[in-house]
């Protein structure tokens, strides 16, 4: 059973940092690419970053240069590390993969960038 679990959310100040968290599990990490989604108020799902199974990444336009992602697959862990974050940035971000044809997410976790 694929289980995605994240953490690391919370509230920061503009210009702050956080790092996301998503533990994998029930499958083979080190095969699947991985990837960041992020839902805003009243806003469409947005892919935000992906890292392929060998740890080339790609962004979303509004978060180049500032977030970056990460795997370690002996941890069968995706890291999101987020710097100079934005009030725009506030989201529920979502961890995700695609398992032959099927998506799997996480619960969940809010950040909240505001002063």
């Amino acid at each position: 059973q694929v289980q995605l679990v994240e953490s690391g959310g919370g509230l920061v100040q503009p210009g702050g940092s956080l790092i996301l968290s998503c533990l994998a599990s029930g499958y083979i990490f080190s095969n699947f690419r991985m990837a960041w989604y992020r839902q805003a108020p009243g806003k469409q799902r947005e892919l935000a970053a992906v890292i392929s199974w060998d740890s080339s990444a790609s962004y979303v336009d509004s978060v180049k240069g500032r977030f970056t992602i990460s795997r370690d697959n002996a941890k069968n862990t995706v890291y999101l590390q987020m710097n100079s974050l934005k009030p725009e940035d506030t989201a529920v971000y979502y961890c995700n993969t695609n398992i032959l044809g099927s998506e799997y997410w996480g619960q969940g976790t809010q950040v909240t960038v505001s002063s």
